[in-house]
C-alpha cells in the first residue's frame, strides 16, 4: 500500500515537473493558434479549430491563423509577438466578407498550482492568461467598412504537454479593435485552438547551425 502511494506520489509530481521545466527562465516557445485573434465585423464565426463569437451585428463563420514566438523572461512569464491572419463571411450568398490582418505584441503568465485558488485538473498541464496589443486592421467588402489602428486582446488558457517540448492548447480571448475607418470599434470573444513547442535556447541555436537536428 505504501509502495503504491509513493508511485501515485511520484506521478503527480513527476507530471507538473514536465511542464515547469519548459517554461523556464531561457527557454522559446514558437507555434501558432487557429482561430481568429483579431475583431472582425462577420458576426458569430466558426473555424474549424476554433470559433469567434463576434459581438457585432451579422452572425456568419470565420477561421484565422495566428503564429506566435516567446521568449521566457522568468520562471512563468513569456514575452514576445504574434501575427494575425483571418478570413470572416457573413450570412447569406451575396453577404459582405472580412479579411484581418495585424502584427502584436504578446505576453502570456503561467499560473503555478494552486495559485490564486487554481489548481491543474489534468496532469501535464498548466493554466495561463494572455494578453497583446499592436496595430490590426479588418477589411470589410460592401457596406461594412474598414478600422485599422490600436487591437487588443485578453484571456485565460490552458496548456496540455503531450510530450516534454509540445503543448496543445485552448485559449478564450476578448478581442477589441479602435482606430480609424468607417466601421468604428469592433470587438468579439474568441475561442481558439492551437499547438506550441517549448525549447531551450541553446537548442533553438544549435539547430540554426546544424540543421540536420530537426
Amino acid at each position: 500500500m505504501k509502495k503504491l502511494l509513493f508511485l501515485a506520489v511520484a506521478g503527480v509530481l513527476g507530471s507538473f515537473g514536465i511542464a515547469n521545466a519548459q517554461i523556464q527562465k531561457g527557454n522559446l516557445m514558437l507555434g501558432a493558434d487557429l482561430g481568429n485573434s483579431v475583431a472582425g465585423s462577420a458576426g458569430i464565426n466558426t473555424g474549424l479549430f476554433g470559433a469567434n463569437f463576434n459581438l457585432n451585428k451579422n452572425a456568419g463563420w470565420g477561421i484565422g491563423i495566428n503564429p506566435k514566438v516567446g521568449y521566457f523572461v522568468k520562471d512563468n512569464l513569456l514575452v514576445g509577438g504574434i501575427v494575425t491572419l483571418g478570413y470572416n463571411k457573413a450570412k447569406g450568398v451575396d453577404a459582405d466578407h472580412t479579411t484581418t490582418y495585424g502584427i502584436q505584441a504578446l505576453g502570456r503568465y503561467y499560473l503555478s498550482p494552486g495559485e490564486h485558488g487554481i489548481d491543474n485538473y489534468l496532469k501535464h498541464g498548466r493554466f495561463f492568461v494572455e494578453a497583446n496589443a499592436g496595430f490590426a486592421g479588418t477589411n470589410t467588402s460592401g457596406s461594412g467598412g474598414t478600422t485599422n489602428g490600436f487591437a487588443f486582446g485578453f484571456g485565460p488558457g490552458y496548456s496540455y504537454f503531450i510530450t516534454p517540448n509540445v503543448a496543445l492548447e485552448g485559449l478564450v480571448k476578448y478581442n477589441g479593435l479602435a482606430g480609424g475607418g468607417s466601421a468604428g470599434y469592433q470587438n468579439s470573444l474568441g475561442i481558439n485552438f492551437g499547438i506550441q513547442v517549448f525549447l531551450p535556447s541553446s537548442k533553438v541555436k544549435s539547430m540554426i547551425k546544424d540543421p540536420s537536428q530537426l
